[in-house]
């Protein structure tokens, strides 16, 4: 079968090429080429009117000689005019790729706006920049180093293959190892893989040469050369907590003390007066009416203790919150109506039903309903009203308790346990209040209104 005859594209216009062979050659010998066949017909012609001259033969072979010469190292330097600049151009680009940026261009005289001084300058403005890029690179990189080493924090970075490419001083103290016994060993040998895997960030219990106890693990991604690394952040949370715990030990102690003398002082003094009564002889007339009221005070006062001591273990035993679909705006009307003190306004809200302990969140709003009242009474305000509103401001809802009372004096022991400022105050209320918003990921503040007098009690809690 014959083929088909296909016939050949003529040439674009003013895209003339060299011969294949004549492109096959290198560069230089290329411009040698081309300068001499630039020359070969001036040369050509020369030689043939010298030859076809009236001139002698010695003369001749002489002048052909000096032509030939002249032709040929013509062509030599118009290569090495072409071809050492770009020689130049090559051995400062290498340069530049591989660092070295202490070469420099000599550049022409000034003037000189030819191609090859704009190559010059332009080659020297990039040798200028990368020199300034390389320079803050390399102070960045020095400066985050130091950063690093500096941290009171573990970091670790591993690869996709969950090999060990970064650690920092703290992670070598953790681990007990230098560095270079540490980098390339895998998150397993390390005992690190949990740590790549599962929630983030929460808390660990960790056992390592250099530290056990509590530790709080972060994980983020990081990009080291175009490669992905994954950072894990170790931070040692035991000397924190212990110093917390320490300060909560304190604060307990001082309270309990407080109140358990306040309760122990009037008890051993009456103590002691009726036991000097009863050891008097003859026995006082009115012995037994002093023993009674002696033992009615010592009996207030261990109800007292008793109460007290029953609102710290409240406070210090809050269950769990157990969550069910809670209609906001009936909560709030059903909560407002058992206040029989003030009347309680209600600002009609979005209807909202949220997931929520009720019993906890009824007892959450008692207790701010309740105080602002008190705070109302207590004030002897004009606008003696209490207003209860509520908001949807997604991802979160709000309920506001505002009062026209005196304001808030001091913020900084709100929600202290056992403080308060009520003379039949517990002072755990608010501190109650406080934890059961944040049991259900919300929060609970307390500020002066900006409307005029007054408190405003602001509850804080997530839709979903």
């Amino acid at each position: 079968m014959d083929r088909p005859r296909t016939r050949p594209k003529p040439p674009r216009r003013g895209s003339a090429r060299p011969p294949v062979r004549l492109r096959r050659l290198p560069h230089d010998r290329r411009i040698v080429v081309l300068a001499l066949a630039t020359g070969l017909p001036a040369v050509v012609l020369a030689l043939a009117l010298l030859w076809f001259g009236d001139v002698s033969l010695g003369v001749r072979w002489a002048a052909t000689v000096v032509v030939v010469i002249l032709w040929l190292m013509s062509s030599l330097a118009l290569r090495d005019r072409v071809v050492r600049p770009l020689q130049t151009l090559a051995n400062m680009l290498a340069a530049l790729r591989e660092g070295d940026f202490s070469i420099r261009a000599r550049l022409p005289e000034e003037g000189m706006d030819d191609a090859l001084s704009l190559a010059y300058r332009e080659v020297n403005a990039l040798e200028a920049i990368l020199r300034e890029q390389r320079l803050g690179a390399v102070e960045a990189t020095e400066f985050l180093r130091k950063v690093l080493e500096s941290v009171d924090v573990a970091l670790f970075a591993f690869d996709e293959d969950e090999v060990l490419a970064l650690v920092n001083r703290a992670g070598e103290r953790l681990l007990g190892q230098p560095s270079d016994r540490l980098l390339g060993r895998t998150a397993a040998e390390l005992r690190l893989d949990d740590g790549l895997r599962g929630v983030a960030p929460r808390t660990l219990e960790l056992s390592y040469p250099g530290g056990q106890g509590r530790w709080e693990l972060r994980r983020s991604v990081i990009r080291q050369e175009g490669m992905p690394l994954r950072l894990l952040v170790l931070s040692d949370l035991s000397r924190a907590l212990r110093e917390e715990e320490r300060q909560a030990w304190k604060r307990i102690i001082r309270v309990l003390s407080h109140e358990i003398n306040n309760s122990l002082a009037p008890i051993k003094s009456i103590s002691a007066s009726l036991q000097d009564l009863m050891s008097r002889e003859p026995p006082p007339e009115d012995l037994e009416e002093d023993v009674g009221r002696g033992l009615e005070v010592i009996q207030g006062r261990a109800e007292a203790l008793g109460r007290f001591m029953g609102a710290y273990a409240r406070l210090a035993r809050l269950p769990e919150p157990e969550r069910s679909p809670v209609r906001v705006g009936e909560l709030a009307r059903r909560v407002a109506s058992l206040e029989v003190r003030l009347p309680v306004e209600i600002c009609p809200g979005p209807r909202l039903e949220v997931q929520a302990d009720p019993d906890q969140l009824e007892q959450l709003l008692i207790n701010l309903i309740r105080n602002a009242v008190d705070a109302t009474l207590e004030a002897e305000a004009r606008e003696a009203t209490v207003e209860v509103a509520w908001e949807s401001d997604p991802p979160v809802w709000r309920l506001r308790v505002r009062d026209r009372g005196g304001g808030i004096p001091e913020t900084g022991n709100l929600f202290v346990p056992f403080y308060t400022t009520k003379p039949g105050g517990s002072g755990i209320g608010l501190a109650l209040s406080r934890q059961i918003a944040e049991s259900h990921g919300g929060n609970l503040m307390l500020r002066n209104r900006e409307d005029g007098p007054g408190a405003e009690a602001v509850l804080e809690l997530p839709l979903e």
